[in-house]
């Protein structure tokens, strides 16, 4: 079963927790993320600097401080944030060796009757995540 882990969903939910609370620029804190969508300060704090050494969120210190989007909504996507959190999407370990240049996931990975299969499989998820943006999360709620 390919299922993503909690990284992967609290990422999307704190990005879009973003999405929905920031204004003007003005910084969303940790602890009001956690309360709002009940994860863990911690965690979340975890969370956050992933995303932010990816570029996808910066952070201000201070009384005042938290998280704000580096881009507008519109222009992060679901598999933005997926790959950050999760790493790249793939149904089957010999599909990694393309996105990491190793071939050792699978001595047959050149010859698999299969891997057609599951390499469709992972662009059509990639596909998916990737049309839809934050913006139409928020669009969504409305």
């Amino acid at each position: 079963m390919m299922k993503l882990s909690t990284k992967g969903r609290y990422g999307v939910i704190a990005m879009y927790d973003l999405a929905v609370n920031a204004q003007d620029d003005i910084p969303v804190s940790i602890k009001n993320i956690a309360e709002r969508q009940q994860i863990s300060e911690h965690y979340l704090e975890q969370l956050m600097g992933q995303l932010r050494k990816a570029g996808l969120v910066k952070s201000t210190r201070g009384a005042q401080g938290g998280y704000y989007l580096t881009r507008e909504p519109a222009k992060i996507t679901v598999g933005d944030i997926i790959r950050v959190m999760e790493g790249p999407i793939a149904p089957v370990d010999c599909l990694l060796s393309k996105e990491i240049n190793d071939s050792h996931y699978c001595e047959k990975s050149d010859e698999c009757v299969t891997k057609g299969i599951w390499a469709k499989v992972a662009d059509n998820i990639n596909a998916v995540l990737d049309e839809i943006t934050l913006e139409d999360l928020r669009q969504s709620d409305n």
